[in-house]
């Protein structure tokens, strides 16, 4: 069982898009994203600046499409055969691990502070809706297998996402407490405990639309 749903491309264009996404990440790691051009960019992709312009309105639109591919390479696939719960737990510890180490998130975390505000404090991006997506399906496949409680599988899964995504982007600042290996294990614990399906023993809720 996969819960990749990428849409199809056309090889050529999905080869060019690679190659843009690449340079876009190349530039951001060398120069920071404030400094990132979409003319760098189009340069060291080696393709026209009308080409890039075509994709992407400006920097932040090839980033966020950047950022939902580095978080796809590093999110895992489940199987049914086996307990839902273990896997996804052991998924989002992985992913959480993966991005907090990540050099390109590292790296924008620290140029521009103000592009993860925009996604923390109003709105979703498309990488964190891809995330709530996959995850609701693996929390729907564990509720019918019994690994993962009751609930709403979107709420569910949205709420995952708040813990991974604190446990990352706070991981700084909670450093003396929690250094990386303790962080790690305590996210694992909170997930864990969260996803049971004894969570919800005192707190029946219907399932809802999956």
């Amino acid at each position: 069982m996969s819960i990749r749903n990428s849409p199809s491309r056309d090889d050529a264009s999905a080869s060019v898009e690679d190659s843009i996404l690449d340079a876009a990440r190349s530039c951001i790691l060398d120069f920071g994203l404030r400094r990132t051009t979409l003319a760098e960019v189009a340069r060291r992709a080696g393709v026209s600046r009308p080409t890039v312009y075509r994709r992407w309105s400006d920097t932040r639109a090839v980033v966020a499409d950047l950022m939902t591919r580095e978080i796809a390479a590093v999110m895992p696939q489940f199987s049914a055969e086996e307990s839902v719960h273990r896997q996804l737990v052991d998924a989002v510890v992985h992913v959480s691990t993966e991005v907090r180490d990540h050099p390109l998130f590292v790296k924008i975390l620290r140029s521009d502070q103000e592009l993860f505000t925009t996604y923390i404090l109003e709105r979703l991006g498309t990488s964190q809706r891809a995330i709530i997506d996959q995850v609701a399906f693996a929390v729907s496949t564990g509720q019918d297998q019994g690994s993962i409680r009751a609930g709403d599988s979107r709420q569910i899964a949205t709420m995952v996402l708040l813990i991974a995504q604190s446990a990352v982007q706070s991981a700084a600042m909670v450093a003396e407490e929690l250094p990386g290996d303790a962080l790690t294990e305590q996210l694992r614990h909170a997930v864990g405990a969260y996803l049971a399906p004894d969570a919800a023993d005192n707190h029946p809720t219907d399932r809802g639309d999956r």
